[in-house]
C-alpha cells in the first residue's frame, strides 16, 4: 500500500457479511508488524484507516531506529 508507505502491504477477505484487511509492514528481517486490523462494509479504505496505520508505521520505524543505536 503505497498510500502508507514503502514495505506496506494489505491482506483483504471478504464474507457475505463484511470485508476484512489486515496492512503490515514485512521488510524487517523475518518480523512482520502488523500496523491495523479491522472489519468494513465497502471495499474501499476510509482515510482513519490509512492514518492509524501510518502513525503505526512510524512508531515502528522509530523504534527500529534507536534498536540500531
Amino acid at each position: 500500500m503505497t498510500s502508507i508507505g514503502p514495505g506496506v502491504y494489505e491482506l483483504r477477505e471478504s464474507d457475505d457479511r463484511t470485508w476484512y484487511r489486515v496492512i503490515y509492514f514485512s521488510k524487517v528481517a523475518d518480523t512482520i508488524y502488523i500496523l491495523h486490523c479491522f472489519e468494513k462494509k465497502t471495499s474501499k479504505t476510509s482515510k482513519p484507516d490509512i492514518e492509524t496505520a501510518k502513525l503505526r508505521l512510524k512508531r515502528v520505524r522509530t523504534r527500529l531506529a534507536e534498536e540500531k543505536k
